[in-house]
C-alpha cells in the first residue's frame, strides 16, 4: 500500500497535493465509513495480508508496517486528511515492481480503507465500539466439554478472539484450558453463576483453571484490558 521508505520523501509533496484535491472533492462523495474500511483492510487476501497495522490486528510483513510508516508523519503534524490522500494514491498507483496490484479496492471502498488507515496508523490503544468488532475472524464451531475438560484456544492469528464464541458443558467440575499460539498475551476467565480465571500467558503458554459449574449461562472472556470489549468473549451453556 505504501512505497518504500527510500522513495517516500520524494513523493510527499505531490501526494499531499493529491490529498488536498481529494479532500476538496469530499462534498461530492459519501463520508468515509471507518467500519467498512477496517473490514476491507483486514479481510482475507487484502491489505492486512501484507501490512502490519496494530489496530486492525494484522501482522503482514510483505509490505511496510503502516504504524511505523506514518508515525513520523503524524508526529510532524501531517493530518488525517492528508494521510488519507497518500493512501488513496498508493492504492490506485502502487510502487512499480511491488507485489500490490493496482486498484485492490476501488471507489468509495478505497476511500473507506484509506480513511481507516489514516485514523488507525500509529494511534495508541485499541479500537472501541463498532470498530472493535469490525474485523473479527470467522468463528469456528461450538466447543463441548470432553471428560471434564473444556479447551478453548486463543485465535492464533493475533486477532482479539477465541477460536469459537460458543461452548457447552455439563454441571460439575470442569477444567478450562486455553492454549495461546497468538503473538499477544491472553487468558481465559469465566463469569456467571460461578467465576474463575486462568493466568495471563504469552505466545506458547496455556491459561488454565478449574471451576465447579452450576447449570446456567456464562460468559468466557479475556481479562487483558480492552480484549473483552474488542470481542474476545463467548457464551458457555451449562446443563
Amino acid at each position: 500500500m505504501l512505497p518504500g521508505k527510500d522513495t517516500r520523501a520524494g513523493l510527499i509533496a505531490p501526494l499531499a497535493l493529491a490529498a488536498l484535491v481529494t479532500v476538496a472533492g469530499c462534498g461530492r462523495q459519501e463520508a468515509p465509513d471507518l467500519v467498512n474500511g477496517k473490514r476491507l483492510f483486514a479481510g482475507k487476501g487484502t491489505c492486512g495480508s501484507c501490512h502490519t497495522l496494530a489496530r486492525a490486528n494484522t501482522k503482514g510483513t510483505v509490505g511496510p508496517n503502516l504504524d511505523d510508516a506514518f508515525a513520523t508523519d503524524k508526529r510532524d503534524g501531517l493530518g488525517q486528511s492528508s494521510i488519507e490522500g497518500l493512501v488513496i494514491d498508493q492504492i490506485a498507483y502502487p510502487r512499480r515492481g511491488g507485489t500490490m496490484p493496482a486498484g485492490l479496492v476501488k471507489g468509495q471502498n478505497a476511500r473507506d480503507v484509506a480513511a481507516y488507515v489514516a485514523y488507525a496508523a500509529a494511534r495508541a490503544g485499541q479500537d472501541t465500539g463498532a470498530l472493535a468488532t469490525a474485523a473479527q475472524p470467522a468463528k469456528g464451531p461450538p466447543v463441548a466439554e470432553k471428560a471434564g475438560t473444556l479447551t478453548i484456544a486463543a485465535d492464533p492469528t493475533g486477532a482479539l478472539a477465541y477460536v469459537t464464541d460458543k461452548a457447552s458443558a455439563k454441571a460439575g467440575t470442569a477444567k478450562f484450558v486455553m492454549p495461546n499460539k497468538s503473538p499477544i498475551q491472553h487468558n481465559i476467565a469465566l463469569k456467571g453463576p460461578v467465576t474463575g480465571a486462568g493466568p495471563i500467558v504469552g505466545s506458547g503458554g496455556t491459561s488454565t483453571f478449574t471451576a465447579s459449574l452450576k447449570p446456567g449461562t456464562y460468559e468466557f472472556y479475556c481479562q487483558v484490558p480492552g480484549h473483552e470489549a474488542a470481542g474476545m468473549k463467548g457464551t458457555l451453556t451449562v446443563k
